[in-house]
């Protein structure tokens, strides 16, 4: 079986990844199973220079706040900013501090250089603005649409005025109260106030939508593009602090299936403008349901790829990362009976894998599936692999 198994893997390349899928997707999404290892960084970012020089691609799209995220996008397209503020500023969760995310944007300004715009790598960040404690007010982004719409549509056709905005939402500390995520009671997300902001920023989209035609034609597609950003962020937070307040058993269920249906809504909107390569979680881009245990209760929902995929089809593509070890962390060589002891016993340091093709090999031979000693590494789900379009593997990862 040994030979078989290694008959599917190739090398981590651009051109390897392709041969595996039927056509190129717009959506290429590479999961990883911890945060935080440069070596998976890196092995991302070599893998995007080859997506870009190669297959045409010309966006990044990350774990990471999509508001702060603008940020990035000025600066890789126009130089807008210092790489020091962009790292400080354009980031949530820490990525910031990433020795290799800074290689990448610093490779992306670099690349776009004295290129016409049409040809200029993108960035996203297709996270909300959420973090474990809570949730960011959607004071930035409802502001943000609000002065977007005010500067090009008539004032009749708008539902309130920006003092009528800054009076509801109030002290942005009231929002981001982390008590909140804990005890309902302490959130404002069913306030009069909240309850009237969603009405609004209901109908800010609305009107958004309905002067499309105008929008783009005073502005431009980006500009727009990016005044759906604001819309569907500030919508999707006022629904997420709605659900904080909210004290149903179904309260955590919907926090993190919000969470990931407000990724999916960004990840369908960078696909619009072109082929682009998704970077998370394998938990965020599987095709299954999510599942994890949180407070004791067993939460179970549909990840943003699963919704993904559901709308774009084979235009959206999954890579799976699973890793031999990460000694720092205690997470020791795989057992021999597991997929990750399967392929840790095969030479490459690194490969790629027809992950359906290994289903395949395996037949009945079921593999246990591996137990982490540790909450911050999710091994591979064993009974996933035959919805994985490729299985990029990493025999060993030293501390960053």
């Amino acid at each position: 079986m040994a030979t078989d198994i290694k008959e599917t893997t190739h090398a981590v390349e651009a051109a390897s990844v392709m041969k595996l899928l039927s056509a190129r997707p717009q959506l290429l999404a590479l999961g990883e199973p911890t945060h935080g290892e440069d070596t998976l960084l890196d092995l991302r970012n070599e893998l995007f220079r080859q997506l870009v020089e190669q297959e045409g691609y010309r966006t990044i799209a990350m774990e990471s706040d999509c508001m702060r995220g603008l940020v990035v996008d000025d600066y890789v397209t126009s130089g807008t900013g210092t790489l020091d503020e962009v790292m400080e500023h354009g980031f949530s969760h820490g990525w910031g501090t990433s020795a290799a995310n800074r290689e990448l944007v610093r490779w992306m300004r670099a690349y776009n250089d004295g290129r016409p715009a049409p040809e200029r790598l993108r960035f996203a960040g297709f996270d909300g603005p959420l973090e474990i404690t809570g949730a960011a007010s959607p004071r930035q982004a409802l502001t943000a649409l609000h002065g977007y719409l005010t500067a090009r549509v008539d004032a009749g056709l708008f539902p309130c005025t920006a003092e009528t905005l800054d009076r509801l939402l109030g002290a942005d500390d009231r929002w981001t109260n982390t008590a909140a995520m804990m005890d309902p009671a302490q959130s404002v997300g069913t306030s009069a106030e909240a309850n009237e902001l969603r009405l609004l920023a209901d109908d800010l989209v609305s009107l958004l939508d309905e002067q499309t035609p105008h929008l783009i034609t005073a502005t431009s597609r980006d500009d727009w593009d990016r005044a759906r950003l604001y819309g569907r962020t500030a919508t999707g937070l006022l629904r997420y602090h709605s659900w904080m307040a909210d004290s149903s058993p179904s309260r955590m269920t919907r926090l993190v299936a919000l969470r990931d249906r407000m990724m999916a809504d960004n990840l369908r909107a960078v696909a619009e403008r072109g082929p682009a390569l998704v970077h998370a979680h394998n938990g965020h881009l599987q095709r299954e349901k999510s599942t994890m245990r949180m407070g004791g209760l067993p939460l179970e929902w549909w990840s943003a790829g699963a919704l993904v995929s559901a709308h774009l089809g084979e235009e959206y593509a999954f890579l799976a990362t699973a890793l031999g070890t990460l000694r720092h962390q205690g997470v020791d060589t795989p057992a021999p009976d597991t997929v990750e002891g399967l392929l840790y016993a095969l030479p490459q340091d690194r490969c790629v894998v027809d992950a359906p093709r290994l289903a395949t090999v395996l037949g009945d031979t079921r593999p246990a599936p591996r137990v982490s000693p540790w909450f911050g590494y999710a091994p591979l789900d064993p009974a996933h692999l035959a919805g994985i379009d490729g299985l990029v593997f990493v025999k060993d990862v030293p501390q960053s």
